[in-house]
């Protein structure tokens, strides 16, 4: 799950992290206001699920009320692109608008989980400003980090360790970058996040220590247990088909291929792409079923599939095990007399019942299902099909 900037900032404002006064808004009046109400110079940013905001032309400096109206107009009524969006763009409807502060140095702070060595470390980065990526890549000695306990934390060793590579040397101004690293921390344990990250923290000419950007991300297997963060989640940034995979307990991911793809266990589904890839076909979705799919969840995940225009075929993959062979067969043939399937489908079972959901597949005698003995040859079927 992510949130946007602004909720990130209010999550590091409860963890006592510094942060510019802001507002959010929706409405071109309302980012006026918020304008007058910061009284002086200010940013307007809009509050997408995308990186690459100010080089599309989405994140303004604003001196006066006229120069926040034009920005807020041209965000709120044009799509923002970038090489995170797609040629598609996203629409952008909040805007927040935060008062602008002189920057002196910028810093990277982020708190993520390493995988290799199944616990959280926090990295920083005299360089902010940049994506991490880029600093790796051209200077990964800029990178300083810190692997946590995972039940101690962050140790007062490490955090004094974390601000030396920051190279802040003044006592007051460590003190301060070390508290936000605490906070930051403390917002990654307390609401379960895969990624906590400040970028750019910055140093004005004053000596101030600031968050000025962050993102956020969470674990969707430990949301059930933050309300807040539930009441933060906002569906329209996120894919409808998703979301709507999700009611049905389906696990649905959008691809930009041709072959819809239906298969029960995850493992069996990235498999099933690839075997689709290695003869030629481009999957136009990952879409796993799992182990306990009714008949009902079945139709909704064709459905699903079928609402991606691209696609013009789809390959059936199931290995009874949990999931029943006859229950996927008298699915599938309800879907083909409720949905009416369009294009070929390509059917390949294996497992419990795959006998008696064989008869039924050869009793519906439907045209457009078409059976596969194994999952080579369903592939290379498929692929012909859409070819």
């Amino acid at each position: 799950m992510k949130v946007h900037e602004y909720q990130a900032r209010e999550l590091l404002v409860e963890a006592g992290v510094p942060v510019p006064a802001s507002h959010v808004v929706e409405t071109v009046d309302q980012a006026v206001k918020a304008f007058d109400a910061i009284g002086g110079r200010c940013v307007v940013k809009a509050q997408v699920f995308a990186g690459g905001r100010g080089k599309a032309g989405f994140v303004k400096l604003c001196d006066d009320a006229n120069a926040v109206r034009e920005a807020a107009e041209f965000m709120l009524s044009n799509r923002m692109v970038s090489n995170q969006t797609g040629a598609e763009g996203i629409a952008v409807k909040k805007l927040l608008i935060a008062a602008a502060v002189d920057i002196e140095s910028e810093y990277y702070v982020a708190v993520v989980m390493d995988r290799a060595k199944r616990c959280p470390v926090v990295m920083v980065s005299s360089e902010g400003g940049v994506e991490i990526e880029v600093v790796a890549e051209k200077n990964p000695d800029a990178i300083h980090k810190q692997w946590l306990h995972p039940h101690l934390g962050l140790l007062g060793f490490q955090t004094q360790k974390l601000v030396a590579g920051l190279g802040i040397t003044d006592k007051a101004q460590a003190k301060a970058a070390g508290k936000v690293i605490r906070g930051l921390v403390d917002v990654f344990y307390k609401y379960d996040c895969s990624l906590a990250e400040i970028n750019p923290l910055i140093r004005t000419p004053d000596g101030e220590i600031l968050a000025i950007d962050a993102k956020m991300n969470f674990d969707d297997n430990a949301t059930f247990r933050h309300k807040r963060l539930q009441e933060m989640f906002d569906p329209s940034e996120e894919n409808a088909m998703e979301l709507r995979a999700q009611e049905h307990d389906l696990s649905y991911i959008p691809l930009d291929g041709t072959i819809g793809c239906l298969v029960n266990g995850a493992g069996l589904a990235m498999a099933t792409m690839d075997i689709i890839k290695l003869h030629g076909g481009e999957p136009a979705n990952f879409l796993d079923v799992g182990g306990s799919v009714t008949k009902e969840g079945a139709i909704e995940a064709f459905r699903i599939i079928l609402s991606d225009k691209s696609v013009k075929g789809i390959l059936v993959n199931i290995f009874g095990g949990i999931a029943k062979c006859d229950t996927i067969a008298e699915a599938l043939i309800a879907a083909a007399k409720e949905i009416g399937f369009t294009v070929p489908v390509v059917v390949r079972l294996e497992g419990t019942n795959v006998e008696r959901a064989r008869e039924l597949l050869k009793e519906a005698n439907l045209d457009v299902l078409i059976p596969a003995a194994d999952l080579e040859g369903a592939a290379e079927q498929i692929c012909k099909q859409v070819a």
